[in-house]
């Protein structure tokens, strides 16, 4: 028995709690996951994982050998990392997932720059604005705005959005210009895009808008809800509704004269948008120089104007 590879079957089973999705994430077949897991109960003389056909547990004994076990890879890894990082750049693949219209506009037109960088890290990016979990999905990091959903991951800021509220001059032709937050309410005249996570199942999020003196809570009434960046930009453009986006995505369809900025005097909240990674995680050279990166590349792009 590999003590090594019996240790790391032994944690993955853990993290995603499954054989099966252990197995591929090790890219290795579930029967030799098993085995491992087995081998190493058998030099321990212990049983440290209760399984039946819907779930693997920890016993006791598993709990207590588990955080051992996630030290012992984390110590390893630290090693091997001061031995090659010392005559080599960083390698390896490391797995993101980014929201669609941050892939588009910012990280993947900087990624020569990366790449140039560190030519031997190679990058399996995930584009989507579905809540992804690190775990199960086997997500190295993830670039994500708002709260995120899960408190227990380490995040690091990247930057506070600037938001606006915008319309495609045909819909504004049709509908007027709203004059207050109101005309966007239940009641308005108005129509706003929704953005549904399919995991949460939340189309509308309350928008607090606010001026000198006033704040106000808006809700929106909508037509038509959508749980992509890229396809909620363009229901904007196509005159679906007004919409309310970071600036920095706005800002070409603004000079193209596909939208127009409504309700200028009204400020809204930023969107903090943040790197999150889980916090039993093996911070690798890889992850670290990615992030680091990534933060630098962020405050140069002043994503927040």
């Amino acid at each position: 028995m590999d003590r090594f590879d019996a240790l790391q079957a032994f944690v993955r089973v853990v993290e995603t709690g499954s054989f099966t999705r252990a197995a591929e994430s090790l890219r290795i077949s579930r029967t030799s996951a098993t085995q491992l897991v087995q081998q190493l109960e058998q030099r321990l003389r212990v049983r440290l994982l209760n399984r039946t056909t819907r779930r693997v547990a920890l016993t006791s004994d598993g709990a207590a050998f588990f955080d051992q076990a996630v030290r012992l890879l984390a110590d390893l890894a630290e090693a091997e990392a001061s031995v090659v990082g010392a005559a080599a750049a960083p390698g390896g693949r490391l797995r993101v997932d980014v929201p669609s219209p941050f892939a588009r506009l910012v990280l993947i037109p900087a990624l020569p720059a990366f790449h140039a960088r560190y030519p031997e890290l190679a990058l399996e990016l995930g584009v989507s604005d579905r809540v992804v979990d690190l775990v199960d999905d086997n997500v190295d990091c993830v670039v994500r705005g708002g709260t995120l959903a899960d408190q227990s991951l380490v995040a690091r800021k990247l930057v506070d959005l600037r938001m606006g509220c915008f319309a495609a001059p045909g819909y504004l032709a049709r509908a007027g210009v709203p004059g207050h937050p109101g005309d966007l309410s239940d009641h308005g005249r108005h129509r706003v895009v929704a953005f549904q996570s399919m995991r949460r199942g939340v189309a509308v999020l309350p928008m607090d808008m606010q001026r000198t003196g006033e704040r106000v809570q808006v809700r929106g009434r909508h037509m038509l809800a959508v749980d992509d960046g890229n396809a909620y930009v363009a229901a904007g453009v196509a005159g679906l509704g007004v919409v309310t986006l970071p600036t920095y995505i706005a800002r070409a369809h603004v000079a193209a004269g596909e939208l127009v900025e409504v309700l200028p005097e009204w400020r809204i909240d930023p969107l903090p948008l943040f790197v999150a990674w889980r916090p039993n995680r093996h911070v690798s050279a890889r992850l670290r120089v990615f992030v680091d990166w990534l933060v630098a590349m962020v405050v140069e792009r002043r994503l927040d104007a």
